[in-house]
C-alpha cells in the first residue's frame, strides 16, 4: 500500500480545505438521509414472537425493558454452532456505553437462533453484559430475513428477492444461511412496530474501530 505524498504545510492545508468541503457535503447528505430514515413508514408486529433469556420465556414487548425503542442485533449463531461468528463477535465487542442509549429511551439487545444454554455459556465466556436472547424454534430471524431458508419463508436477501439478488450479485447461497443484521422497533403502549432493518455493510457505521481506522492513512488494513 502506497503512503500519502509528502508536501509542504501550505500544500497540505490547501488539500485539507478542499477535502473539508467534500466532508461537509457528505455530512449534510448524511443528515438528510438520517432524517428520511426517521420518516420511513412502519408496520405493526402482529406475530407473538417468543424468546428465551436468563429469566425464561419473554415476548418482543418485554425486550424493550419498558423503553419506547428497541434495537435488535441479529447475531449469527446457528443452533448447530458452538459459538457466534467472528464478525458478529467483533461488532458486539465494539459496542459503546449502553446507558447512553437508555437515557434516550432506547434498549439494545442481541438475538440468535442458537438455544439459550449455548448463548448463556457464550455470553459468559465473552464477558458481555448486553442482553442476549435466543429465538430458537421461533420464526423471528426468518421473518426479519437474518436467516435464509426457502422452506420457511421466501428469500429476501438485503431486500432483494432470490431472483433479483442472483441477477444483480450472483448465487445467493454463497452468503450462507445466516446474515448479520439489525432491526429497529418502536413501542406505542402495548403495540410494537417495525421501523427499519439493515444488513451486511449497513452495519459498518456502527463499528467504533472501523470508523476510527477510516480516518487514518492505513485505513482498515483489510487483507
Amino acid at each position: 500500500m502506497s503512503l500519502p505524498q509528502v508536501v509542504s504545510r501550505e500544500e497540505w492545508l490547501g488539500a485539507r480545505r478542499e477535502f473539508l468541503r467534500k466532508e461537509k457535503e457528505f455530512t449534510r447528505a448524511r443528515d438528510a438521509l438520517n432524517a428520511e430514515r426517521r420518516e420511513l413508514p412502519m408496520v405493526e408486529v402482529d406475530k407473538d414472537y417468543v424468546f428465551e433469556g436468563p429469566d425464561g420465556k419473554i415476548r418482543l414487548l418485554d425486550m424493550f425493558e419498558g423503553r419506547r425503542q428497541l434495537i435488535v442485533h441479529h447475531v449469527m449463531f446457528d443452533p448447530s454452532w458452538d459459538e457466534g461468528c467472528g464478525n458478529c463477535r467483533f461488532q458486539v465487542r465494539d459496542l459503546g456505553h449502553l446507558p447512553h442509549l437508555h437515557e434516550k429511551d432506547t434498549t439494545l439487545a442481541l438475538v440468535s437462533r442458537a438455544p439459550y444454554p449455548k448463548i448463556a455459556a457464550y455470553r459468559e465466556r465473552m464477558g458481555w453484559t448486553v442482553p442476549y436472547y435466543s429465538s430458537y424454534g421461533d420464526d423471528f430471524n426468518y421473518d426479519y430475513h437474518a436467516t435464509l431458508d426457502e422452506s420457511v419463508t421466501p428469500l429476501l436477501i438485503n431486500f432483494r428477492t432470490k431472483e433479483e439478488h442472483e441477477a444483480a450479485v450472483g448465487p445467493w447461497d454463497i452468503w450462507g444461511t445466516e446474515l448479520p443484521g439489525l432491526s429497529v422497533f418502536l413501542r406505542e403502549g402495548d403495540q410494537v412496530f417495525h421501523t427499519y432493518s439493515t444488513y451486511a455493510r449497513g452495519l459498518d457505521i456502527l463499528l467504533f474501530t472501523l470508523n476510527y481506522l477510516d480516518l487514518t492513512p492505513l485505513g482498515r488494513q483489510d487483507p
